[in-house]
């Protein structure tokens, strides 16, 4: 109808490969990894990207709710709730030239308000909020499948006291108060949470919110794309994860001096539902873009 040529391409190789063993590693390995920034840096701006290139085609174009700005940075989609330009930040300066985004300056009501108009059979399609190459949703047994039972304790970090135990430390997530199975309540009766997961020891510390705070995140593979790299330590706001409360630390912690994590690799979470952190950062570990100006941070609702 359109008259270009419609390709159709076998990737489910690729895709076991760098998306669903990458999650399945990240979790042995005591981390929570985000699948859908791995799928767009393996697969949607990589694999169909670089044949699409060769076949001559001039971008990708996604159903992305994001948008990229007039100076080519990378930007928020004017429908807040459903922005994913978080999940974006880890593509490269030549992917994000070859990238459209259509949606990032149209809401979800209103692009499927179109769809209707249209006489889409996908106008009323439920969101969707699973992991897609977990059906069930079940992520826990997904991994048992995978890694198998590997018992072990989980130990209240003031007490250092065995509180419970667990069949695979895979299983948990730093920041995780519900499902911990604890067989004694705190002293003081206070909610437990996951405060660290050691895949060595197969032990998973439980212990109260407030240590749950954190002055520093380290990370790796930073990407590069909003400007020339700094030689200095710089001052910026940092997205720690795709949605949550904005916030900067208090005036007790110290400066952070150590990379956030851009690309879903921290080596340490952030308090719960905390989004973005105030600090200093070295050049070599930056963001995929330089600090949001005062107006961006007021468009999206953040300080300033």
């Amino acid at each position: 109808m359109i008259g270009i040529p419609f390709y159709v391409w076998d990737m489910a190789d690729r895709f076991h490969e760098d998306v669903v063993d990458d999650f399945v590693a990240e979790y042995a390995a005591g981390r929570t990894p985000n699948p859908c920034l791995r799928c767009n840096e393996k697969i949607k701006f990589a694999a169909v990207l670089d044949r699409a290139v060769a076949l001559g085609f001039d971008a990708v174009v996604t159903g992305h709710h994001a948008r990229l700005g007039a100076d080519g940075l990378l930007r928020r989609s004017v429908d807040l709730p459903k922005d994913q330009s978080y999940v974006l930040a880890v593509l490269t300066r030549a992917q994000l030239d070859r990238s459209i985004f259509p949606l990032g300056d149209s809401t979800k009501a209103q692009v499927r308000e179109e769809a209707a108009r249209r006489g889409l059979a996908v106008a009323d399609k439920p969101d969707s909020h699973d992991i897609c190459f977990i059906a069930d949703g079940d992520t826990r047994g997904f991994l048992a499948g995978r890694l198998g039972e590997a018992p072990g304790d989980v130990v209240d970090a003031l007490t250092g006291a065995v509180v419970g135990s667990h069949s695979g430390a895979y299983a948990y997530t730093v920041g995780q108060r519900r499902g911990l199975h604890l067989d004694r309540p705190a002293p003081d009766g206070r909610p437990r949470y996951v405060l660290s997961i050691t895949p060595t020891t197969n032990t998973v510390t439980v212990g109260p919110a407030e240590a749950l705070e954190v002055a520093q995140v380290r990370a790796t593979r930073p990407v590069w794309t909003g400007g020339e790299r700094p030689t200095a330590p710089v001052e910026c706001e940092v997205q720690l994860r795709a949605h949550g409360e904005w916030s900067r630390p208090p005036s007790s912690w110290p400066a952070t001096r150590s990379t956030p994590s851009c690309a879903g690799r921290s080596g340490a979470s952030p308090p719960a539902r905390r989004s973005w952190r105030t600090g200093r950062i070295r050049p070599a570990t930056w963001c995929s873009a330089p600090p949001p100006s005062p107006a961006d941070l007021r468009r999206v609702g953040g300080p300033g």
